[in-house]
């Protein structure tokens, strides 16, 4: 096993500022694809529309997610996502279960059991984080030899479709739809297949719920602790205009408390609202925390009239991640919704040369010199 400290990518965001790739979803739709696309032959009698599922495409389109795997890399990613925010057992049966809601039921956690027991819902989420992982595994390591620059596979584990959190039921606000040990178990397996098809770290990413994000990271100590193989741990908080991760509404640095007993590699905001409103928010983690700092924020604020559905440019997003950058925030960089390769060919630009921020031990001797 290697230790965390040790990971190639420690020395990476302690050297330089790393980038990481852009939005997985808005570039499928540069390419067209539609409904009978994603649904290919193996999916052709699916009883429901499946077009917004991106992780299938995956499964069904691999040229298409290899193609923007290759691009982001090509911009200058160092790090790329799996393609599998909603590869969990829970989330895919949003796409493949009939809602007990429209015959007078409900969602609840006997609903909820039997998904984790569905062995085609088990198996369809296995084969997505794996093959996911392994397409860009094999596109890392191509352009890696190619360039000469070691290139990251983070195994990207989103926040699901429900909340352990919050109750759905205005008049029972006990009431939970899943339990905490059902949304650890759907993240368990998501964790094994994501490491058995060859991530190198492991990203719980756009958390709104943290009760949700310490169910996945619970999940993930556990799958360490059975299986022997330790990946170091990225995690990253999509935020309110307040600070808060939205539907849990803990802080900024209250999150960061959360969290902190992980001892992840990085720590970060991403998705949320753009990287202007996120500013303030990123600059209370970066000073409470002392790990590395991610920054990969939506290109601004949603808009349907926009080509990407959102406003910034590329030429936009380089400006202000150059200036988190510029201002010692930031050790990983990129962006989320609405940004294509483009747009993060122009962050790698505009970092590029800029110093890292400093973090743990050589935060410390920074310090000490200071003195």
């Amino acid at each position: 096993m290697t230790p965390v400290q040790q990971h190639p990518l420690r020395k990476i965001l302690e050297d330089r500022i790393a980038i990481i790739d852009g939005a997985m979803g808005t570039t499928i739709r540069t390419y067209g694809m539609q409904e009978a696309d994603i649904r290919g032959e193996r999916f052709k009698d699916a009883p429901k529309d499946l077009l917004n599922n991106g992780d299938i495409f995956s499964l069904t389109q691999p040229a298409m997610i290899c193609d923007i795997h290759r691009s982001f890399l090509e911009a200058g990613a160092d790090i790329i996502e799996t393609n599998t925010f909603g590869a969990t057992s829970i989330s895919q049966s949003e796409f493949f279960v009939d809602d007990p809601r429209e015959h007078g039921g409900r969602k609840d956690p006997e609903f909820y059991q039997k998904i984790i027991d569905d062995r085609f819902l088990n198996d369809l989420a296995w084969e997505i984080n794996e093959r996911s992982a392994q397409q860009c595994r094999e596109w890392a390591d191509r352009v890696a030899n190619d360039t000469g620059r070691q290139r990251f596979v983070a195994g990207a584990i989103g926040p699901l479709t429900v909340s352990l959190s919050n109750s759905p039921d205005a008049d029972d606000p006990g009431f939970r739809v899943v339990t905490f040990d059902q949304v650890k178990t759907a993240y368990m397996q998501q964790t094994r297949a994501l490491i058995a098809g060859g991530s190198d770290v492991l990203l719980v990413e756009t958390i709104f719920d943290s009760l949700n994000a310490k169910a996945a990271l619970v999940a993930i100590q556990e799958v360490f602790e059975q299986d022997g193989n330790i990946l170091p741990i990225m995690i990253s908080a999509a935020v309110g205009r307040g600070g808060e991760t939205m539907i849990s509404a803990q802080t900024t640095e209250a999150f960061w408390n959360a969290v902190e007993h992980v001892r992840p590699l990085s720590v970060g905001l991403n998705c949320s609202i753009g990287p202007d409103l996120m500013y303030p928010f990123l600059s209370e983690l970066s000073e409470k925390s002392d790990v590395a700092v991610s920054c990969y924020p939506n290109a601004g604020l949603p808009n349907p009239l926009s080509e990407t559905g959102f406003d910034l440019k590329p030429a936009d997003m380089g400006r202000f991640l150059g200036q988190f950058g510029g201002e010692g925030l930031i050790n990983i960089a990129g962006g989320c919704c609405g940004n294509t390769p483009e747009h993060i060919a122009a962050i790698a630009r505009a970092l590029e040369g800029i110093a890292p921020r400093r973090f743990g031990a050589t935060a410390a001797d920074k310090k000490e010199v200071t003195a």
